[in-house]
């Protein structure tokens, strides 16, 4: 149990950092909050976002990664 959950840490800590070098480096991610199924919604005095789309693909994403490494 403790290998799988060593070898999850390693993932996710390759992921981020590959995450952050790509920020970092100016990768410019622009339909980042743009995808259908985000929510927009701003008046006078409100602003409310919600990136629905957004947080699906990254799942979706995550999902495949981990799948490809436990196989």
């Amino acid at each position: 149990m403790s290998s799988e959950l060593g070898k999850t840490l390693i993932v996710a800590g390759i992921l981020l950092v590959a995450i952050g070098l790509l920020l970092t480096f100016g990768v410019k991610l622009n339909f980042i909050g743009k995808l259908p199924g985000d929510i927009r919604i701003e008046r006078e005095n409100f602003s409310f976002f919600f990136p629905l789309g957004t947080c699906l693909l990254a799942s979706l994403l995550l999902s495949l990664i981990i799948w490809i490494f436990k196989r």
